[in-house]
């Protein structure tokens, strides 16, 4: 048996994506990219990854892809491609605790009062789970 048989499905399908990104070396497909391995790979994988690929770069790259990943005071979450819930749990693993905290407090503000219990109620359903 060979190594590729060994190889699970999602990583080698990552694999193309990460060829194709770098083929193409657009902002898009760069995008793309970022949202298949939010979708494809978990926190471990996508860590080991991040890690591999910084070190392969200076002190002064990093900085500078970590200045425009994490631009300061963290934006705000962006158009999703998926769905809301994917781009919205993608964004919360990156923002500071504060940031996410006022998002959070300023967005369940926003909410109708039929809204917000309902949410309550589901928070506080898994909070007891």
């Amino acid at each position: 048996m060979s190594i590729s048989q060994q190889i699970p499905d999602h990583i080698k399908s990552v694999s193309r994506c990460v060829g194709y990104a770098l083929w193409l070396s657009d902002i898009d497909a760069l995008s793309g990219l970022s949202a298949v391995l939010t979708a494809r790979l978990s926190a471990k994988e996508r860590g080991a990854l991040a890690w591999a690929v910084l070190r392969a770069l200076t002190p002064e790259q990093i900085i500078e892809v970590a200045n425009t990943v994490l631009p300061e005071g963290s934006s705000a979450p962006i158009a999703p491609l998926f769905s809301h819930m994917d781009e919205a749990a993608f964004w919360a693993d990156m923002a500071e605790p504060e940031v996410l905290e006022a998002y959070c407090l300023a967005s369940f503000n926003a909410m109708t009062a039929t809204r917000k219990a309902a949410f309550l109620g589901f928070v506080q359903g898994r909070a007891a789970a």
